[in-house]
């Protein structure tokens, strides 16, 4: 596994999740976690978490769809630990709707965290990067990027617009030693995926059937889509940028 040690960074969402995820194995790992979340509750009990473990992290109250709360985010992980090395945009929300089916609200809800949210995030980070000597962004995007979901249009919207600011930013601030990747994960077992299960009728068949789509015939664990981040913001994924990568169990590799 990659070595954080000495670097410091911002995980967002980092309440539940892949998000949680995420913060607890940077720590791990060596670095200084700011994690971020709206939740206070859950943000705080990550935290809480990491230092039983013994790591090192501060937790910081965050709306990413708001310009003030991300400006105060990158300013709070600088004053806190002096420097900003790399920044993962997991925040996000999900609401199901056919495109017609979606209201002019959810669509702005959607756009506003999932997209605007890592435009804000990244906004704020990228100069205390380069004045840093450089880093790492990681955006969290989705299979839903690269392909369809009729019940979820502006999630897809949202996904495939994160895929495509990360290859503009890559291109924009790489010569300033700031790389920009992202990540695809197909379905995660993550709290709002156990609900949707939870809500079958039977929630172990409707697990089963989800899972049979997958060539490994399973859902990801959210450690695993943490440790793809992981590598992506260590000294040994130097030469990656602009890439997308797929972490979703062969989901999409098949045609029918």
């Amino acid at each position: 596994m990659a070595s954080l040690a000495g670097k410091v960074a911002i995980v967002t969402g980092a309440g539940s999740g892949i998000g949680r995820a995420t913060a607890r194995l940077f720590a791990e790992l060596g670095a200084r976690v700011v994690a971020a979340d709206w939740n206070r509750e859950t943000g705080e009990e990550t935290v809480e978490q990491m230092r039983r473990d013994g790591h090192e992290a501060r937790f910081q109250l965050a709306d990413v769809s708001q310009a003030a709360g991300a400006q105060r985010l990158a300013g709070f992980a600088v004053e806190q630990y002096g420097r900003l090395d790399a920044l993962v945009n997991n925040a996000a929300v999900q609401i199901l709707g056919a495109l017609t089916a979606t209201s002019e609200e959810d669509w702005d809800r959607l756009h506003s965290v999932n997209l605007k949210g890592v435009f804000l995030c990244s906004k704020y980070a990228i100069p205390e990067m380069i004045r840093s000597g450089g880093g790492s962004i990681v955006n969290i995007a989705s299979i839903l990027g690269l392909v369809g979901d009729p019940d979820l249009a502006a999630y897809c919207a949202m996904k495939g617009g994160v895929i495509a600011l990360t290859k503009a930013a890559a291109m924009g601030y790489g010569p300033q030693g700031v790389r920009v990747n992202c990540i695809c994960p197909g379905d995660v077992d993550t709290p709002m995926v156990q609900d949707y299960f939870n809500q079958a009728p039977d929630p172990r068949q409707a697990r089963e059937a989800v899972s049979a789509h997958y060539a490994l015939r399973r859902i990801a664990d959210p450690r695993e889509v943490a440790q793809t981040a992981a590598f992506l913001a260590s000294d040994d994924s130097s030469f990656i940028t602009g890439s997308v990568i797929i972490v979703d169990g062969g989901l999409t590799s098949k045609c029918y």
